[in-house]
């Protein structure tokens, strides 16, 4: 990709509870060294998993409730109210649990849920977890996660025309205008988006998790085996970590910071 070359910020989102409901958003304050506003806040724990909300620590995705393993999360829409710190569960239009996040009773609530509607696929009695601003990222360090919108197009031609939906790959931002598979050559380049500046810090590898349809929640796609096919890799989209703080938001151009030549 050339240094003059830009994209544009088409959606942003952020997922409050990892494996449900991604939630639109048009603007977002970004922090050093911070995900997006209550992105991957919260997790259902599968099982116990040894983590410590009074001192967290990074665990592996797979011992949490997650699309790569239990699509039919996918069938489920959810809400997550900041200034309530209330979750809400819909399965079919109809409200299924609601609770505060934040109290015993609420968490209790939508643990239930999950206790009573997703056997056998339990390890173990579900707990909702938190930790003090500790996000359950799929990796150890607090990014942001960027996909091309013209690589998804290259998907679509590798698949033989089939339609996949962008949030498949549960990104925080959806960019248009640079050519497919150009991202994957940025890490260690800084990105200007306004007055926010993120660096990039790692190729992301694509889980099963994208092969579920988030409208449906069936498996309906093996896009992970087409890309090792087609490129020799499974690497979609990218990570970056927040250096500058700033507001982004939809339409946003987002700009390769060249470098100073001081």
């Amino acid at each position: 990709m050339t240094i003059s070359q830009t994209a544009e910020i088409t959606a942003l989102y952020r997922y409050p509870i990892k494996g449900l409901t991604p939630e639109s958003l048009p603007c977002v304050p970004l922090r050093p060294g911070q995900t997006l506003p209550a992105d991957r806040r919260y997790a259902i724990e599968n099982g116990p998993s040894g983590f410590d909300p009074e001192a967290p620590e990074w665990k592996p995705k797979i011992q949490f409730l997650m699309l790569a393993r239990n699509e039919r999360l996918a069938s489920l829409d959810s809400r997550f109210e900041d200034a309530t710190n209330r979750l809400t569960i819909r399965k079919d239009g109809q409200i299924v649990a609601s609770g505060d996040l934040e109290t015993a009773a609420g968490r209790a609530a939508i643990e239930t849920y999950f206790n009573e509607n997703f056997q056998p696929e339990l390890k173990g009695p579900p707990k909702v977890l938190s930790g003090r601003g500790h996000s359950f990222s799929d990796v150890a360090r607090k990014v942001v996660s960027i996909i091309n919108l013209d690589s998804v197009h290259a998907i679509e031609t590798m698949l033989g025309g089939v339609a996949v939906n962008p949030l498949r790959f549960r990104a925080n931002l959806y960019v248009k205008g640079w050519p497919a598979w150009s991202e994957l050559d940025l890490v260690d380049q800084t990105l200007a988006i306004g007055q926010a500046r993120l660096k990039v810090v790692k190729r992301i590898k694509r889980c099963p998790a994208t092969n579920v349809d988030p409208d449906t929640a069936v498996r309906d796609l093996d896009i992970p085996p087409t890309l090792s096919r087609h490129l020799g890799h499974m690497d979609c989209g990218i990570y970056a970590e927040v250096v500058e703080g700033g507001e982004i938001g939809v339409g946003d151009a987002v700009a390769l910071e060249q470098p100073s030549l001081v």
